[in-house]
């Protein structure tokens, strides 16, 4: 294992973390600035490297946050720890926009230092897996049975100019099974030309496929060809065809029965030197039975019948896939890729992705721009995933409260805005929170989380510290005496659960 590179001024605070981290067997390298930090980087090799990274933030030679900066520019994915006073906490906190994966508070506690840090290894690790896997992906990316079986039909396919019908839900992913069929058929070396039926108007979709001659309607005034011609020798994708007009169908039947088709207003038949996939969401047996779909046609497409599974049915491929459009959307924007929490991910694999695999790489692209911080937290997930749950209070104050608060608390930052005021009802005898408690627990370890006793305090903190301040009308001061705690640890709990507006 790589070892934890430590970067502290402080002598005392280096030989503590060393002997803890030796203690749960982990390597250590000891700088005491910057500049050695630097140095050691430019002759690092991927073995002796850090695994993860422990800095002050000030120092003399260079602070923690120039630092990260330097390191996050040479090694955008590795994980950097900001070891902070009290007083610094404003700058840790930003730290974050530079892509910090967590702040240590000074004075720290050892146990819970130890436990962070050994929390970012793990998320080192399963980084470098997931980089690993993404070196070498495929096309089509998935590990779940139905995939598998989808993966050796399209082996089985490969050597095969055989029609195929696709079938799947909108947003599962076809046409990247028709690219996939193409890509490993004898008609590789040729073009590979797709076309929505459903996306082009009646009056022009007979153009779009067959071409046009010139003067054969109004503005025809150039020959045009059509997608059968521009796929010659390649693969013709129709997505959408169960919303093909019927008139057509006939026509696309001529073509797969006798390979000939004519341009609009042509005379001369054209052979068709094509292999047609096509796909649909729909049910055409149905639409057979409703006279919406040619029976002949439908059988001279469903030679070979391919079902791609939806989302919701191979949820175990989630997390590889959000991993993946997390690294797709980063390079796209030019930024560095976003880490996403076990947590993230369990909420991400028990939605139902009713826009299917479409939808998970829509949210992966509003997380990196939207997600506030490099590590994906539940709570950053968009609302219909469940990021934000129904039942989190509201942080809309009056400005009348927010000013009252100021001056309550005398020199203390503005408190977190609150809901107003109203009355809040005790929570009644037959309401066994402690059970619930119990019950949310074991299904979160039943989900193979390893993040329960850090989710699950938060978010007990959280709504202690909510409640209290809406008793006390945002007063830091009078929540923290209510609550027994002091008015340092409110303050710093108020930062670390981004209670803050």
């Amino acid at each position: 294992m790589k070892p934890i590179w430590i970067v502290d001024d402080d002598q005392s605070i280096r030989f503590v973390l060393e002997k803890a981290l030796m203690r749960e067997d982990l390597p250590t390298r000891s700088f005491t600035n910057a500049r050695e930090v630097l140095a050691a980087l430019d002759t690092a090799n991927d073995d002796d490297g850090p695994q993860i990274l422990v800095s002050d933030i000030r120092m003399p030679g260079g602070n923690g946050l120039d630092l990260l900066t330097k390191v996050k520019e040479r090694h955008p994915g590795l994980p950097v720890i900001i070891m902070t006073a009290f007083s610094d906490l404003d700058s840790a906190v930003s730290a974050f926009q530079g892509g910090a994966f967590e702040y240590l508070p000074k004075p720290f506690d050892l146990p819970k230092a130890i436990e962070l840090i050994r929390r970012a290894v793990e998320e080192s690790q399963r980084e470098e897996v997931a980089e690993e896997r993404m070196a070498g992906t495929p096309e089509m990316l998935g590990q779940a049975p139905a995939m598998q079986d989808v993966f050796r039909a399209i082996g089985r396919l490969s050597q095969s100019n055989v029609t195929v019908m696709i079938t799947g839900e909108s947003g599962s992913g076809k046409e990247l099974v028709a690219r996939a069929l193409h890509k490993h058929s004898p008609r590789a070396g040729g073009p590979f030309v797709a076309i929505n039926t459903a996306a082009i108007p009646k009056d022009l979709l007979e153009s779009e496929l067959f071409g046009h001659e010139r003067g054969a309607f109004t503005g025809a005034q150039t020959m045009r060809r059509g997608r059968f011609e521009q796929a010659e020798g390649g693969t013709l994708f129709l997505d959408e065809i169960g919303d093909m007009p019927f008139d057509l169908q006939t026509r696309l039947l001529r073509v797969l029965s006798d390979g000939h088709f004519y341009r609009v207003g042509g005379h001369n038949a054209i052979k068709a030197n094509v292999r047609v996939i096509a796909a649909t969401h729909q049910d055409l047996e149905q639409r057979v039975k409703e006279g919406n779909f040619r029976e002949d046609l439908f059988h001279r497409l469903n030679v070979i019948r391919l079902r791609l599974p939806a989302l919701r049915e191979r949820r175990e491929d989630i997390p590889m896939l959000a991993r993946h459009f997390l690294q797709q959307s980063a390079k796209q924007l030019g930024v560095e890729p976003k880490r996403i929490s076990d947590a993230a991910i369990a909420k991400l694999t028990s939605f139902a992705f009713p826009g299917n695999v479409r939808q998970l790489e829509n949210i992966c692209h509003w997380l990196t721009v939207m997600a506030p911080a490099q590590l994906i937290e539940a709570k950053d997930l968009p609302p219909e995933v469940g990021g934000v749950p129904e039942s989190a209070p509201q942080v809309v104050a009056k400005p009348a409260q927010a000013e009252a608060a100021v001056h309550a608390d005398e020199g203390a930052a503005p408190a977190p805005a609150v809901a107003a005021a109203a009355p809040v009802a005790a929570a009644s005898g037959s309401h066994d929170w402690e059970s619930a408690l119990e019950a949310e627990a074991m299904e979160m370890l039943l989900a193979g989380r390893h993040d329960v006793w850090d989710a699950l305090t938060r978010r007990f903190e959280s709504r202690l510290i909510h409640t209290a301040l809406a008793n006390t009308r945002g007063r830091r001061i009078e929540a923290a005496q209510k609550l027994g705690i002091g008015r340092n640890t409110i303050t710093r709990k108020i930062q670390e659960l981004g209670l803050e507006e």
